[in-house]
């Protein structure tokens, strides 16, 4: 009955993972490529917990 309000914990990840990638594309812009590699293991984990979380559906 209440499940109208309850936040989708996928569409925030995704939302993250796609803030990740879009911050690691500025930084390999920017010749930051350690950034870039630090910034895309965190997008990767995130990517992953949105798997796990798809597969449990």
């Amino acid at each position: 009955m209440f499940s109208l309000f309850k936040t989708d914990p996928v569409k925030k990840l995704r939302k993250q993972y796609e803030q990740k990638l879009e911050q690691a594309m500025h930084a390999q812009r920017n010749g930051d490529i350690r950034s870039y590699s630090e910034i895309t293991t965190e997008a990767e984990a995130i990517y992953k917990e949105i798997q796990k979380l798809e597969g449990q559906s």
